[in-house]
Parts: structure tokens; sequence; C-alpha cells
């Protein structure tokens, strides 16, 4: 079980030493920081009020195992971004899906959003099914293609609504 707790200074290291290479930076952050990520990069970061981050928080142990944010650029929607599981021996353990889902809750019922969107490079394959399992479906008319050091990464859109994510709640299938 997991549970978000706002991110702090005290964080910073532990996120840092999760990014090993830009391509790893790339994938959980985008473009937004520089490798190498540094403290001033997040203290810039967490100036900006429309980012709500957080450090993800396994229980009962009480550790922390990654980073996830909701971005709200004031259109009703929710950009879930910058989500990550740090340690790869935390990875395929279900975590995935309860971060995506306290994500949207607090979007919607905390932070008022009508929908959520996030993006996702196309061969991240463990990561869009996560995904769909949430029931984000993939938006094809958005996509954007990115240069990574010599290589084309295409990053997928993925959406969904606040009624719809009640519907799949409700009937228990998230």
């Amino acid at each position: 079980m997991i549970t978000l707790e706002p991110f702090e200074k005290p964080d910073f290291d532990t996120l840092i030493s999760w990014i090993d290479s830009e391509q790893t930076l790339v994938q959980f952050a985008g473009f937004i920081f520089n490798f190498p990520l540094t403290a001033q990069q997040l203290y810039r970061y967490l100036e900006d009020k429309k980012r709500f981050a957080y450090k993800v928080v396994e229980l009962p142990a009480n550790q922390t195992i990654g980073h996830a944010e909701i971005f709200l650029p004031g259109n009703k929607t929710a950009a879930l971004c910058r989500i990550i599981i740090g340690n790869p021996g935390n990875r395929n353990h279900g975590y995935g899906e309860q971060i995506i889902n306290t994500l949207l809750d607090i979007s919607f019922n905390q932070l008022n959003a009508d929908k959520a969107e996030l993006n996702v490079f196309e061969w991240n394959i463990p990561a869009i099914k996560c995904y769909e399992k949430a029931g984000f479906v993939i938006n094809d008319d958005r996509t954007q293609e990115r240069k990574v050091n010599k290589e084309i990464w295409t990053a997928l859109n993925m959406g969904i609504d606040k009624v719809k994510w009640e519907n799949l709640k409700a009937i228990a299938v998230i």
C-alpha cells in the first residue's frame, strides 16, 4: 500500500539518486529539467504553485519509493506527470496503479478537475498498461516526437474524465 506525501527539500537527494542518465531524466520528467538533476532545479520546480509534487511512500515500511506530480494549468484538466518508482526492485508490484488512482482521486475530488491527462513514451509498455488499467485511453491525435540523444522518442497522450473514472470505481474495475 502507498500514500502520497508532499515532496520537500529533504526528499531531493533521494529523487536525484534515481536519475542516473539523461534518458532516465527525460523518461521521468520530459524536458523541464537538465541532466544532471540538481537541488537548484528542484527548488525552482517547487516554486511553481500550479504543481503539486509528492513523494510516494510505501506502507507500512514508511519508505519513499517514488515521486509523482499533478500539474494544473488552469483549464480543469489535471496533468499527471513526473511519475517514477525509483528502485527497479519496487516495480511490477502494483504501486503504479495505486499511484495513478491516488493522483486521480486528488485531481477529481480535491482539485476539482474534470479530466486528467498524461504523456508516456510509446516504448514504455508497462506504464501504458498501468494507465489503461486505470481507465486511460490513448488520444491518437495528440502524439509528439522528441529527439533524445540521437533517437526519436514518440510520446503518446492518454486521458480519462471524472465521470468515466467514477463509473470504473463504482464497478470495482480499478
